[in-house]
């Protein structure tokens, strides 16, 4: 019997030379705004922006294809061919991170994509008014979003707020900045500002802090046992008092 491993070097060679021919009928590559390779492209909101994508070394009508992201962009039939443009306009903020991509139509391999990396500043505006209890727990929140990522600061009363590791509590992503106070007291009253700011400039958000009396608890137990008792005492007194009631009748 002929070993397994005889066999498998006949079937190799024609895979190896299909993969070549296929390599070599193809010898095409695009470019994208002059980018042979994927690349990342920075730019504000506002202004269009234009993406050219370009076959080279063609030697015949090459078709070509655009996506955002996942979806298809609509071409007109004479922007399909060896040349394709497409414009961006205006640019905004949810632009931000998205993928353009240049295909060949008749290889998908062949393709040159671009990120979109829209710079803005931190958005961020208003003011909030808070009233809570003595001894509760208290959040405060601030939504922004900015590209590149920003960082926050707080204060209270226009001075910066000196954190107290068992009674603050930060928690920051990309987009959500927040300060928790664990149970509030009467010294936590005032004004609180939530400061975020990044190399194209900064915004602001103010909280006003209000802290009301702690209000008394009262046990469910102890509400319900006097309950009872009143009502046996009424009882009872009724009922000692029956035959007055009767003779006045």
């Amino acid at each position: 019997m002929v070993p397994r491993s005889s066999l498998a070097l006949p079937c190799e060679a024609p895979v190896l030379a299909l993969c070549f021919l296929a390599c070599v009928a193809t010898g095409l590559e695009l470019s994208v705004n002059n980018h042979a390779a994927d690349f990342s492209l920075s730019t504000l909101p506002g202004p269009a922006v234009s993406l050219s994508c370009l076959v080279q070394n063609s030697s015949q009508a090459e078709e070509l294809l655009w996506y955002r992201g996942d979806g298809k962009v609509d071409l007109k039939d004479g922007n399909k061919v060896n040349t394709s443009n497409i414009c961006v306009s205006p640019v905004t903020e949810s632009d931000n991170g998205v993928t353009f991509t240049c295909k060949l139509a008749r290889d998908n391999s062949v393709q040159v994509s671009v990120v979109l990396d829209v710079l803005f500043p931190p958005q961020l505006t208003g003011e909030e008014s808070l009233q809570i209890e003595e001894d509760k727990d208290v959040t405060l929140t601030c939504n922004a979003k900015s590209n590149p990522q920003a960082q926050t600061a707080w204060y209270k009363n226009n001075t910066p707020l000196t954190l107290q590791q068992d009674r603050y509590q930060l928690h920051q992503t990309s987009e959500v900045f927040q300060l928790t106070i664990k149970k509030v007291q009467k010294s936590d009253h005032g004004t609180y500002t939530c400061v975020v700011k990044s190399s194209l400039g900064e915004g602001r958000r103010v909280f006003h802090l209000r802290v009301g009396d702690k209000k008394p608890v009262f046990p469910k137990e102890a509400v319900i046992a006097a309950a009872v008792v009143v009502t046996v005492t009424v009882l009872f007194g009724i009922v000692a008092r029956k035959d007055r009631i009767f003779k006045v009748w």
